[in-house]
């Protein structure tokens, strides 16, 4: 059982990896997002199997608030992005 929780939290590590490269690559806005906000849900994941693999309830509510400050980010950041993509759209039209 501990093998499988360290094969999966080696595969997460990897996958997050992955994602990074795509939230650096891009090419466009909306990717970068969708990698952060994967990159969030997948630390979420290798936290609560740490949480489990280490018999500690008190990394489920990291695990808990790092979800709720990773919601908000990525609302944030999409706010702003509509609000860019607003702004161009209104200069182009002008």
């Amino acid at each position: 059982m501990k093998t499988f929780l360290i094969v999966s939290m080696i595969i997460l590590m990897i996958l997050i990896l992955a994602a990074m490269i795509r939230a650096i690559l891009g090419p466009r806005i909306a990717d970068r997002i969708m990698a952060i906000n994967m990159i969030g849900s997948m630390t979420i994941a290798v936290i609560a199997i740490l949480s489990f693999y280490l018999g500690e309830s008190s990394l489920l509510d990291i695990c808990l608030i790092y979800a709720a400050i990773s919601f908000v980010a990525v609302i944030v950041i999409s706010k702003i992005y509509i609000g860019i993509y607003r702004e161009k759209k209104q200069r182009e039209g002008a």
